[in-house]
């Protein structure tokens, strides 16, 4: 049996979940490709190798919605081929991604995994819904990807 191990951690600073908190203008996508980005320099793995990414989110709307892991990976650099997908698993998403990584490695379907969690609550209270976001896609993205996606629905996922 193979075995799943944790080669490197990264987490954002703490801020408060409020409008005048030190994250707030700091946009989703961004605050998850930041920590994508450090875990892959600091880890030293080439990015193309990587299997999957796994974003556990609580509260998918606003501009924590369209699966914001895909969204973050790609603002983080990654190849286009690293697929990425977001769950949901309430209070436990990101341990759910943990999960899924874990699983996917001893079970022979991935060789490297990235597992992260994002609430950015400054920006998307708890009860949010997608009504009334003006944003999805954050500076980066949009950067990487500038031909008339910016903050649609219809980006890449």
């Amino acid at each position: 049996m193979r075995d799943a191990v944790i080669v490197e951690a990264v987490r954002t600073p703490i801020g408060k979940g409020k409008a005048t908190g030190a994250l707030h203008d700091v946009h989703p996508v961004d605050l998850l490709a930041h920590s994508i980005a450090a875990v892959v320099e600091r880890s030293g793995i080439d990015p193309a190798l990587i299997d999957d990414v796994i974003g556990g989110v609580v509260t998918q709307s606003g501009e924590q919605s369209v699966n914001i892991t895909r969204r973050a990976a790609l603002a983080a650099g990654l190849p286009e081929s690293v697929p990425a997908t977001t769950v949901d698993r309430q209070c436990g998403s990101s341990q759910q991604a943990i999960h899924f990584a874990a699983q996917g490695v001893i079970a022979g379907a991935y060789d490297i995994a990235i597992a992260a969690g994002l609430e950015s609550m400054s920006r998307v209270p708890m009860g949010a819904s997608v009504a009334g976001a003006t944003d999805i896609s954050g500076r980066a993205f949009v950067e990487r990807y500038p031909e008339d996606w910016s903050g649609r629905a219809s980006a890449p996922n």
